[in-house]
């Protein structure tokens, strides 16, 4: 779950999500806890420290391709590694990795795959939504009199329909008669149905066909979209599926992606329609976030890979400069004008065990704001380090990990670079973190004295967030 710390308010579905027969978890899954495979393993630390561009590109590229039936969130697990291994078709050793030949051959593939089915991202004037939209299979647009809109093929087989709906009737009571038997149609059947406090997912067939919806709840109201299609055409389709659903942004923020490439002649590769696109965004980001921990009234403590290229920086709405960085623990201690009145909760002594839950607290965007969640994790190992499995997301590099006893265990170091959502939510993957030895060692170099806290009881995740909420700081990196 997440909690909203300062309204307490829970949110259930942070955990890894999968949409049988048509949208599977993200490599990196916690249902995919990297196996003891020496091929994995070698092929999961080769592959982290890619670029996560990259990581991101050859899994998208997987997918255009066939091999990879799950999202691109950049991580590395057990899927991603069959995946590249299938795409290399026995050429060469299973070794789960691409040389930059097949990099290449890949990526060719991948952009053939996209071009011949027109995938464009799309904003959409009459919904708000963003999303990709395969136009060469879907050439027709209209608007709908209900207020959405509609791409279908030439043939009337693939119908991709957008909605969007004033606040009003309750998710629940919508999903309940979606998902209720058709006595008027006995033959469809639903094949994985979803229910959560801020969104729905429903796929199924009928006797001739297949199709997947997804409905989600915000300010605006609800906003979703739902695509059919006949069930010869999902070998091919069922990929798309997966395209369109994790490029779903029912309510975007920021600017929209850069428009497609075009031919020399200025149309759209591979469509004869006249289907306005956007123009090319390219804005530059003023600032990057990150998070905290105060040490003490002047000094907090965060990740290095937060920092990078600041021009400036604030922590916990103060001026804060650079103590301290050191490259060994991928850690950074920074001084800060003024004091933040939080006390530092004490730190375990025990190293953090595998699959121990945990409790993270971050912050995330919510409609511009920086609001302070508590998101569930649990103990992982990537390589000889310690590493926790949680629904992370971009700014949330340096957030502090706490066991049920909220004792401070570790913070985490990687950079999380999962913008892909998995049925709206941020997938659950491995995150390097920085143990307790290695905190002691960089609070030891910058003379901070952090008390051992000793063991007791186990607290909720409230408790948790009131015993060392206060001591979490949102960090602006000023670019």
């Amino acid at each position: 779950m997440m909690l909203t710390i300062g309204t307490a308010w829970l949110r259930n579905g942070c955990a890894g999500l999968a949409l049988a027969g048509v949208l599977a978890l993200s490599g990196a899954s916690l249902a995919q806890t990297p196996a003891p495979n020496p091929q994995l393993a070698a092929a999961q630390t080769t592959f982290e420290a890619l670029p996560e561009a990259e990581r991101k590109a050859i899994q998208t590229d997987l997918i255009w391709t066939g091999h990879l039936n799950s999202a691109a969130s950049g991580g590395y697990g057990p899927l991603t590694f069959r995946a590249v291994n299938a795409f290399k078709a026995g050429k060469g050793a299973p070794d789960g990795l691409l040389t930059p030949a097949e990099r290449r051959v890949l990526a060719q593939q991948g952009q053939a795959a996209r071009d011949a089915a027109g995938f464009r991202i799309v904003s959409d004037e009459r919904t708000g939504i963003r999303l990709g939209v395969p136009q060469t299979l879907l050439p027709r647009r209209e608007a709908l009199p209900t207020g959405g809109s509609r791409w279908q093929s030439a043939d009337g087989k693939v119908t991709l329909d957008l909605s969007t709906t004033p606040p009003g009737e309750p998710l629940e009571a919508i999903f309940e008669r979606a998902t209720a038997p058709t006595p008027n149609n006995p033959g469809r059947r639903i094949t994985y149905k979803l229910l959560r406090p801020d969104f729905f997912v429903i796929t199924g067939e009928t006797p001739t066909g297949k199709f997947y919806r997804r409905l989600a709840a915000g300010p605006q109201g609800l906003r979703g979209f739902s695509i059919g299609y006949d069930k010869a055409l999902a070998p091919g389709l069922d990929k798309l599926v997966i395209a369109i659903a994790s490029s779903f942004e029912p309510f975007p923020t920021g600017p929209a992606p850069s428009a497609p490439a075009t031919t020399p002649g200025g149309a759209i590769a591979g469509l004869t329609g006249g289907v306005p696109q956007l123009p090319p965004v390219s804005a530059r980001p003023t600032e990057r976030h990150g998070v905290g921990l105060a040490l003490s009234d002047r000094a907090v403590l965060t990740a290095a890979s937060a920092l990078d290229g600041c021009r400036t920086l604030r922590a916990g709405g103060r001026v804060a400069r650079l103590r301290l960085k050191d490259d060994a623990s991928g850690l950074a201690v920074l001084d800060l004008d003024g004091g933040t009145g939080a006390v530092v909760p004490g730190l375990r002594a025990e190293a953090l065990a595998d699959r121990e839950n945990v409790v993270l607290l971050a912050f995330g965007d919510d409609g511009g704001r920086r609001v302070a969640l508590a998101l569930p994790g649990a103990g992982a190992r990537i390589g000889q380090g310690a590493a926790v499995f949680a629904p992370l997301q971009p700014g949330q590099a340096g957030s502090p990990v706490f066991d049920r006893q909220g004792r401070w265990v570790g913070l985490v170091t990687a950079n999380p670079s999962d913008k892909v959502l998995v049925a709206g939510v941020a997938p659950q993957r491995a995150y390097a973190i920085a143990d307790g030895a290695a905190l002691q060692a960089v609070l030891g170099k910058a003379g901070v004295a952090v008390a051992t806290a000793a063991a007791g009881g186990d607290f909720s995740t409230g408790a948790v967030v009131e015993k060392a909420g206060k001591a979490a700081l949102p960090v602006i990196c000023g670019l």
